[in-house]
């Protein structure tokens, strides 16, 4: 049901825990499941994120999302984290089962909302970041039109 790299993020998770003074960070959840995401950023002054960190509450799936989420963005710039899509945190870890998708929407959504967080602190835009939703069925609603 799950690949190995899901396995393995879910019961090795990288970059759990929470950040002292971060650049930014983005919470958002799911109503219907319940899982939680919180991702934090520490962004320098060029615009790179040195480190991320999570701290998820949910499904085995939102952790391994979470995780793996964080080793896309880091080392990455503020504009390449943007472009860190929920089908390429699927792709990275090999695949999640139908029913777990919106697992990677989330983390998806916390990098933006983290982002966000790290344009309004720092009084400036990030060209195509939109402002954050705070529970991702508000994005699901929006698809099925």
């Amino acid at each position: 049901m799950y690949s190995e790299k899901v396995m393995d993020h879910f019961q090795n998770p990288r970059n759990v825990g929470e950040m002292e003074n971060p650049s930014g960070v983005g919470t958002v959840g799911n109503a219907k499941c319940g899982d939680i995401m919180r991702m934090y950023l520490d962004i320098d002054e060029n615009g790179i994120i040195k480190e991320a960190k999570f701290k998820t509450f949910g499904c085995g799936a939102a952790v391994a999302t979470s995780s793996m989420a964080t080793e896309l963005v880091a080392g990455k710039t503020v504009q390449e984290a943007l472009e860190v899509t929920n089908k390429a945190v699927m792709e990275a870890l090999d695949g999640l089962p139908p029913v777990k998708v919106h697992c990677s929407l989330l983390a998806e959504q916390a990098i933006h909302a983290a982002l966000w967080d790290y344009a309004q602190k720092n009084g400036i835009k990030i060209e195509g970041l939109e402002p954050p939703v705070n529970d991702i069925e508000e994005l699901e609603e929006e698809e099925e039109y």
